[in-house]
């Protein structure tokens, strides 16, 4: 789930990478590290 919002329900292909950059902005701010964040 991204922002309340199931990213597999997402109709506009063009949502679904904006909806996970702003899941990865999210996590960023809350202090994560980039290397957990980009799931490396």
């Amino acid at each position: 789930m991204v922002c309340g919002v199931r990213v597999e329900t997402v109709e506009d292909p063009r949502m679904r990478p904006i909806r996970m950059l702003d899941q990865r902005a999210g996590e960023l701010a809350k202090g994560r590290a980039m290397h957990k964040v980009l799931r490396t």
